[in-house]
């Protein structure tokens, strides 16, 4: 039944995506290039409905059971609808995140989704208590943003989502959580016909819609699979989303190093930053979508570590990124400690040598 309802999803998301196309034209909800985006023409951009509408179908053939299911139903029916207000009358950041904030709540409350404790690595474990629900809030309105700043390339936020939603199937299906494996390949299915005509060169963007879609329920999904596990396990979801939390922290950083709001938009992203290294635009969505792999296969690794390769590995998993960004220039141009540091070391080994 899981196949079959798989491929349904994605025909249904192939055959109806050129008509929210022409939907998206009609209604007005088109991107136009300015100097930020990369594209030169106007692009529908309602894409994301295709994949929302092949999820909803999915889980209607299929009725995976969950006690959160409807929530997580409606609260996709509400970051939805947000995307879609969004990509028609460009919503303030304010509406944005009152919208994502609504969707978060309604599996919260209406849905029990809530990280409650995490069990550390030395013994005993941390509990949330209070903290627990504004946590599970701040994870999910997150990662939602997370997926959506990394959507500036064709085909970039639904490569990247793919790779997540298949990581984040296969190990739910190692664990036994098959309600995390069909949500999860419901949605791949979906994004992946979509992506057919998403990948550049793009005839339709997913725009917020699909962003937020993709964000939403991708965080929901990756609690399901890993709440109320041991911390090391908890760290899972954070590698496997490597890609869209790093550019996201960086991007927080850069502003605070620039002395600039958070809100403030810029052209420095992970993207941005490859496409000045010289490289095509197919290239660097393909050099994304290659590390989004990587940490796909890190996370797997991860999980099968022991405690002490495990904390190596993350503390090798962090400087390499830290080292990458500053070799990019995600951080801005003039901020390079690590690089300093190394150059420094590099100095005085000569030296000593001589």
């Amino acid at each position: 039944m899981l196949f079959f309802t798989l491929i349904v999803c994605f025909i249904i998301s192939i055959l109806i995506t050129p008509l929210i196309k022409k939907l998206a034209v009609y209604i007005g909800a088109t991107d136009k290039p300015n100097q930020r985006k990369v594209h030169q023409a106007t692009m529908p951009r309602l894409g994301g409905l295709s994949i929302f509408i092949s999820f909803i179908a999915g889980i209607f053939i299929l009725q995976p059971i969950n006690p959160a299911s409807i929530a997580i139903i409606i609260g996709s029916l509400i970051i939805v609808i947000t995307g879609i207000c969004d990509d028609i009358f460009e919503l303030s950041a304010k509406y944005k995140l009152l919208g994502q904030l609504a969707a978060a709540l309604t599996v919260v409350f209406l849905g029990d989704l809530q990280v409650i404790f995490i069990n550390l690595p030395f013994g005993g474990h941390l509990e949330f208590g209070y903290l627990s629900i504004p946590f599970t809030i701040l994870w999910i309105v997150g990662i939602t943003n997370a997926i959506n700043l990394i959507d500036g390339l064709d085909g970039l936020a639904a490569g990247v989502s793919s790779i997540a939603l298949v990581t984040i199937s296969g190990m739910a299906l190692i664990q036994g959580n098959l309600f995390v494996v069909a949500v999860g390949t419901i949605v791949l299915m979906g994004t992946l016909g979509f992506l057919f005509y998403n990948f550049h060169p793009a005839t339709i963007f997913m725009g917020d819609t699909g962003a937020l879609f993709l964000g939403f329920i991708i965080s929901v999904l990756s609690l399901l699979g890993f709440k109320n596990v041991t911390f090391i396990s908890f760290i899972i979801p954070v590698i496997i989303l490597g890609v869209p939390i790093s550019d996201t922290f960086f991007a927080i950083m850069r502003r605070i190093i620039n002395n600039q709001p958070l809100s403030a938009p810029d052209k420095s992203h992970l993207h941005h930053c490859l496409l000045r290294l010289g490289y095509s635009h197919r290239q660097t969505v393909l050099m994304i979508y290659a590390m989004s792999a990587f940490f796909g296969v890190v996370a797997v690794i991860y999980s099968h570590a022991r405690i002490g390769v495990s904390i190596l590995l993350i503390g090798a998993l962090v400087l390499l990124m830290e080292l990458i960004a500053e070799k990019i220039g995600l951080l801005g141009n003039n901020f390079h400690p690590l690089l300093k540091i190394l150059r420094m070391f590099g100095i005085t080994t000569a030296k000593n040598r001589s």
